[in-house]
């Protein structure tokens, strides 16, 4: 997908502009940006998707371009919070409303986790925003059909 004049920039974490993404890179950051808020995807997901690479490609393509696009929607497969940046996933699904699985017992030091079998993303479209059904198409077609989040 190439950046028209119109449409925003997606920029770096340090909001400098991104060179041009390459295109595997470029699927994998319009598909993270249509899961809706409250919903995740694993990385395994989001490959299978896309129908190419598989978790660690797709870890590495949000490693290096994934902060200008709503990374915390894109999980491991455990639920578990990203390394180095639990507290901000934390606030964002939290605000998002996104089912979270609460430690148990004495550890307090413990995080919560994802709830990936109430916030795993089905693929529905039925809220897709005005502009994007074009890269849901290109994405998968086979996703167009699909019902709305599972729950």
């Amino acid at each position: 997908m190439a950046f028209m004049p119109d449409e925003p920039e997606r920029t770096g974490q340090a909001g400098h502009p991104l060179p041009e993404l390459p295109d595997y890179a470029d699927r994998v950051l319009t598909l993270t940006e249509s899961i809706p808020p409250g919903c995740v995807l694993t990385y395994g997901d989001v490959a299978r998707r896309i129908g190419e690479g598989g978790p660690r490609q797709v870890g590495r393509v949000m490693a290096v371009y994934g902060g200008a696009v709503p990374w915390w929607r894109v999980i491991r497969a455990d639920g578990v919070l990203l390394p180095g940046h639990e507290r901000q996933a934390l606030e964002h699904y939290r605000a998002e409303g996104t089912p979270l699985r609460e430690p148990g017992g004495a550890d307090r030091a413990a995080r919560p986790r994802v709830d990936l079998r109430r916030a795993r993303w089905d693929g529905g479209w039925e809220a897709t925003p005005p502009g994007e059904a074009e890269a849901r198409d290109a994405l998968d077609p086979a996703l167009r059909e699909a019902p709305g989040r599972a729950g």
